[in-house]
Parts: structure tokens; sequence; C-alpha cells
């Protein structure tokens, strides 16, 4: 119990040292949003075909953003700051204090949970105020956070395991950037891939990334894209693969 307490005052002081960087917090707030507007814009709120139905645009992409919302908090993030930290030192100073290792990752984990939570509330906020487009129900707002608690703490695993992979800070852009952002591509977050050829649906669902937007998607469409927990479990099964590629294989020291 006292570890976990430990966690969540690291957590409070990673999200204070967060909001010391206004211009980085902004960003990781805004992009998501400057992404709705500008996907929206450009295809136009007309038809999409999801599941197999019509929907608006919109009702496609708020959950698309919320998604990539919580990728860029649980995954991106993680990652980049986990390999800074490592780098230049800071993971080696806190493996000598009294603070156990496991508590000052979770609670890094934990802000970037609630960093997601934030990012998810602006884009449905947004959707319901400006697009029409809202959570279907109570079960869908039940659905949401089920999704949400299970896909952050998954791709914060995995963050963590891509930067157990990492060699260095100045790698870090390149190597994350290029483990997510085609599968972003794959998996109903940037484009619809509902009329892709078949390969690519089936290497998107391969990856964690498009199991997340579907159960998304059924909390705002829930007659169009059904909730499974199929979707749900394989997003947790990848978290526990990078969970147990962490503890494998996490370093406290930058590389030699």
């Amino acid at each position: 119990m006292n570890g976990i307490r430990l966690a969540l005052r690291q957590a409070l002081s990673t999200n204070r040292t967060f909001w010391r960087n206004p211009a980085n917090a902004f960003f990781t707030f805004f992009l998501p949003l400057l992404f709705l507007v500008v996907f929206t814009a450009l295809f136009g709120n007309d038809p999409v075909e999801l599941g197999g139905m019509e929907v608006t645009g919109a009702s496609f992409y708020v959950p698309a953003m919320a998604t990539f919302g919580v990728v860029s908090a649980c995954f991106t993030n993680i990652a980049m700051s986990v390999t800074f930290q490592r780098d230049v030192g800071i993971l080696k100073r806190v493996a000598g204090t009294p603070l156990p290792g496991w508590a000052y990752l979770l609670g890094r984990v934990l802000h970037a949970m609630g960093v997601a939570v934030v990012i998810v509330g602006i884009c449905v906020l947004f959707g319901a105020l400006f697009y029409d487009v809202e959570l279907s129900s109570i079960g869908g707002t039940l659905r949401l956070l089920v999704a949400l608690l299970v896909g952050g703490a998954s791709f914060a695993a995995l963050g963590l395991a891509v930067a157990t992979v990492v060699p260095n800070t100045d790698a870090a852009p390149a190597i994350v950037n290029a483990t997510i952002l085609p599968v972003l591509f794959l998996s109903d977050v940037f484009i619809n891939t509902e009329q892709a050829p078949a390969w690519v649906q089936w290497v998107g669902r391969v990856f964690p990334v498009k199991h997340l937007a579907e159960a998304l998607q059924s909390s705002f469409v829930p007659g169009v894209v059904a909730w499974r927990w199929t979707n749900v479990l394989i997003v947790a099964a990848w978290g526990a693969l990078g969970l147990l590629v962490a503890i494998r294989r996490f370093r406290w020291e930058p590389s030699r």
C-alpha cells in the first residue's frame, strides 16, 4: 500500500513537471483536436461507411481522434520521455533512491493515463458541441471508460517496452514514430479503411490500435459498431506482452 501511495505522489510530481512546460502541454491536448477539425474539414461531414452502414464523418473522426489521443499520451510520450530520462541519467539517480523503481514508473503511467482521459474528454465535448456527436447512453459512457482504462494502461506498457530498444534520445523520435504512424494509418484513425484492400484490413487487425478504435467507436455509434470484448482483450494482451518485455529488458542506466 505504501508503494501505491508513493506512485500516486510520483504521478502528482510528474503532473507538476508537465505543466511547467506550457508549450508541450498545449500541443499535447491541442493536436488531437486540431486533427479532428482538419480531417472533418478536408473530408467533410458526408456519410462514410462504417461497419457496413453509413455514419457522418464526424461520428467516425471523434472516436478516431480520441484513439489518437490515448496512443499519443500513453505510448508516444511514455516511450520518448522515459528514453530521455534514461539518457540524461535521471533514471539512474532514481534507482539510487529509496523510491521503488516500479512506483516511479507507475506514477508516470498514471499521469499519462490522466492526460489521456482529459484528451478524450475534450474530443467528446468538442464533438457534442460542434458536430452533434454524443455518447450513445450511460452504457456508451461505461464502454468508453473501460476502453480508455484498458487502452491507456496497455499502450503505456507498450511505450515502456519500446523504450527498452531505443538506444538514445536522438533515435527516439524516429523509432517511436516509425513503430506507430504506419499502424495509425492502417487502423481507422487517420483514414477510414472500410473500403481498403483485405490485406490492409488484416494487417490493421493484427495490432491493438484498430481494436481500441473499434471499442471507442461502439461508444458513439453502437448500432453500427458493436461492442466486442474481444477488442478489449486483444488490446490487453498486447499490453501484457509490452509489460513482459519491459520487465525483462528495462534499463535504468544510459547506453555506454
